[in-house]
């Protein structure tokens, strides 16, 4: 078995081990309803803010090429009375960074989050880093939290001293690792505003699946009603759920979300292939299925290969002189050996696979095989390309 082959197999085992792990596990054993839906209201929102971070080896901002850091540090000393203003910063020891972070839902005044800190400018790192005292502030413009902390980065970066030989400023060898231009704090925001939002006082309220599909949508509301009551739930469409609380639920929300999400129901989804080009992955739903057809897969190769050799005159001759003479050797491979196969009707993920593994073929063969198929109206499955 050559190579090619050994290529194909391990590729097609790997997308029936991936095809069966995110799709035949899905069909074959129930879900949590909190596995694959979102509650109303209950979510994560998204903070940002600008700041400083100081304490820098000389890795920080470029004063010259980054006037917003030196803006920002001459505004904040002027708060604390220090007046800079007119005056040459010179110093690399100040970066200024995008502060980002999610706060919790029901997070509450106090609480404390994580963020990220990501440089604005050209700083080469943040290492050693100390982020000063920065608002985060939500969509609305409101201050949700306050962020303040050491920042603590994932790589590293060095590199030799720089020389000025022959009047340059060349730069020696340098070294970076991960991305020591980004790093996190860990509990580095104070909660300062809470989101108003009234769980235990609602009368209804809505879920919605994380993939929207009709069959799925339909089984979370009859197990609901199943389990509650027949009034309680409503499919309204592939993406949502509407929910009736319950009148012995009355103010006493929380318990019945929470006797919900407990309940298990068998989730459906589309046939479907998903393709990534530039990779070479295949991943293939379990409900995929094809039709009877017949395939012929071919290339024509051409190989030229040159092998130059030496011609030189004869000893002691007085006339003549060494020549490089080409030689060229041209194979041309026709694929007579291939011949058409038949891949026969398919029922189930594996008698796909066994189909298609049948061919042997490349991957990118592969890519172009089910495409084939799918203009030939063989394929009962959508393909999508990453």
């Amino acid at each position: 078995m050559n190579k090619r082959s050994l290529q194909s197999i391990a590729l097609i085992w790997w997308a029936l081990i991936i095809g069966s792990f995110f799709f035949a596990s899905q069909s074959t054993a129930n879900q949590r309803i909190k596995d694959i839906v979102n509650f109303e209201g209950i979510r994560e929102n998204q903070l940002v803010g600008y700041g400083l971070v100081v304490g820098l080896n000389g890795t920080g901002d470029d004063p010259k090429s980054s006037p917003f850091t030196s803006e920002t540090l001459t505004s904040m000393l002027e708060r604390l009375g220090v007046n800079i203003r007119n005056k040459d910063i010179k110093g690399k020891n100040v970066a200024a960074v995008m502060v980002t972070g999610s706060l919790p839902a029901f997070a509450r005044h106090g609480g404390k989050i994580d963020i990220s800190v990501s440089a604005l400018g050209n700083a080469k790192s943040l290492a050693g880093g100390m982020l000063l005292v920065t608002p985060l502030v939500g969509a609305d413009g409101n201050v949700y939290a306050v962020a303040q902390g050491a920042v603590a980065i994932g790589g590293y970066s060095a590199e030799g001293a720089k020389s000025s030989v022959g009047g340059g400023d060349a730069a020696g060898s340098s070294v970076t690792k991960g991305v020591p231009t980004s790093g996190r704090i860990a509990n580095g925001a104070i909660v300062e505003r809470e989101i108003g939002f009234s769980l235990a006082s609602l009368k209804s309220m809505n879920i919605s699946l994380k993939n929207p599909d009709l069959a799925t949508a339909k089984r979370i509301a009859r197990e609901i009603n199943r389990v509650m009551g027949n009034s309680v739930a409503k499919a309204a469409d592939p993406n949502t759920i509407e929910l009736s609380i319950p009148t012995n639920y009355q103010n006493n929300v929380l318990d019945f979300l929470s006797e919900i999400e407990q309940l298990k129901v068998k989730t459906d989804q589309p046939a479907k292939i998903v393709i990534d080009e530039q990779n070479g992955v295949i991943v293939i739903g379990e409900n995929v299925t094809i039709s009877t057809v017949a395939i012929a897969q071919g290339n024509l190769t051409i190989k030229i290969t040159e092998t130059p050799q030496v011609s030189q005159p004869n000893p002691f001759s007085s006339a003549g002189s060494t020549q490089v003479v080409p030689r060229t050797k041209i194979e041309v491979d026709e694929g007579k050996g291939n011949k058409i196969a038949i891949v026969k009707e398919s029922i189930s993920l594996q008698n796909l696979v066994d189909g298609l593994n049948a061919l042997g073929v490349s991957p990118r063969d592969l890519i172009t095989i089910l495409r084939a198929i799918k203009a030939a109206g063989a394929l009962q499955a959508e393909i999508e390309v990453m």
